[in-house]
């Protein structure tokens, strides 16, 4: 087993398992779970010359599907920290988004969507998430369904943005409906960090918004937005790290939601001292719990989550191995908040090309999708053991 999986270009550590490669130069993976338990892995590859190919395939039963394509195009903004994903809908229906070009410049593109609703086979025509159509950045898109149908969607906005190091990102929220309708947008926080993913969960209580905030003094702590009835509340820091960095560290935070408990987890390097940490809610984000430290001591962030149900939750980062090697690890939070051993899944190059991980949990199974670098590197998505309980 160990030679088979060196052969794919990553090391993951038994017993977890290898189960999908994407072909040589396929990056950017992200994993949804779908209705009864399937998962959706979306990817991008190149195809013929300047052109990439956003292709998904399915794992239900165990088995995955033989890979399809959503749309081939010489016009995708294609980037190692914003990538694109899909969701499901309560009813079925496929929500895809990438990031498109609009003119020769190389921060000008726009959020796309499309909607399929026979699961993949057809899509629709695609459209922009948003309202403008300047040509700046949009992007680091989340989105989760809404319970009628459709999806609430966050992204970080440059429409004020001059290209000139001047103006401000903005964080804004949009609501599709089960229509394939777009709602009025809103602004959530006027000024953000430009590439920092920003995340977005739903509560019992409603939605959960978080992202790398960037104040006036250049302080890049992790801020969170929370909606209740409708309306949204005032951006509020959780844990004040005190980060002042004069640039974008493309390090957002991640974010899940069990009930009205809520995991956020972050990446900071206050004093040049890297670190993740994670903090805890159980009243929908309205307070958290103290932060705790998870990483070993030389990690590079790039942190996700998935929540288990019962209060615990597995975190996902990347940890340096050395000069060139980096290993993705987890971890587990327990329902008291307390953090279980650490767990190496898999080495990989220290690399930008490494990406993030994408995690999903099927109720039963944990699978997590990574980027392998080299000739023959690409997409990995390995069902892998859970960390230890804590405690245990």
């Amino acid at each position: 087993m160990l030679g088979s999986l060196l052969l794919l270009g990553v090391l993951a550590l038994a017993p977890d398992t290898v189960e999908f490669s994407g072909p040589p130069g396929s990056g950017k993976p992200s994993l949804a779970v779908g209705q009864g338990g399937r998962v959706i892995v979306t990817w991008l590859e190149p195809a013929t010359a300047n052109r990439h190919a956003l292709r998904f395939a399915v794992r239900s039963g165990g088995r995955w599907s033989v890979p399809a394509t959503i749309r081939e195009s010489d016009r995708f903004f294609v980037n190692w920290a914003d990538f694109p994903s899909l969701v499901e809908t309560v009813d079925g229906q496929w929500v895809v988004h990438w990031l498109e070009k609009t003119v020769a410049k190389p921060y000008a593109y726009h959020v796309m969507l499309a909607v399929s609703r026979d699961q993949g086979r057809t899509w629709g025509e695609p459209f922009p998430a948003h309202a403008d159509r300047s040509d700046t950045e949009h992007g680091f898109v989340s989105m989760v369904p809404r319970p009628g149908g459709g999806v609430d969607i966050v992204w970080l906005d440059g429409r004020n943005l001059t290209g000139e190091e001047r103006g401000d990102m903005t964080v804004r929220t949009v609501t599709l409906d089960r229509q394939g309708r777009l709602g009025a947008e809103l602004e959530l926080d006027p000024r953000s960090c430009e590439c920092c993913q920003a995340r977005i969960t739903r509560t019992a209580g409603g939605l959960v918004a978080a992202y790398r905030d960037r104040s006036p003094g250049e302080i890049r702590d992790i801020a969170v937005v929370r909606q209740e009835q409708g309306k949204w509340s005032a951006p509020v820091v959780p844990a004040a790290d005190g980060w002042e960095h004069r640039a974008c560290p493309v390090n957002g935070p991640a974010l899940v939601a069990d009930g009205n408990r809520v995991t956020l987890a972050w990446y900071t390097a206050v004093g040049d001292q890297p670190r993740v940490y994670v903090a805890q809610s159980t009243d929908g984000a309205r307070t958290f719990g103290p932060r705790s430290r998870v990483d070993g001591g030389a990690t590079l962030g790039r942190v996700d989550a998935v929540p288990l149900g019962g209060g615990r939750t597995v975190l996902a980062w990347l940890e340096s191995a050395g000069a060139a090697e980096a290993e993705w690890r987890m971890r587990m939070v327990g329902p008291d908040g307390r953090l279980g051993a650490t767990r190496p899944v898999a080495r990989v190059e220290r690399a930008r090309l490494a990406g993030f991980p994408r995690m999903a949990w099927t109720g039963t199974e944990l699978l997590i999708g990574i980027t392998t670098t080299g000739p023959e590197g690409g997409i990995r998505v390995i069902r892998s053991s859970l960390p230890p309980v804590p405690g245990q």
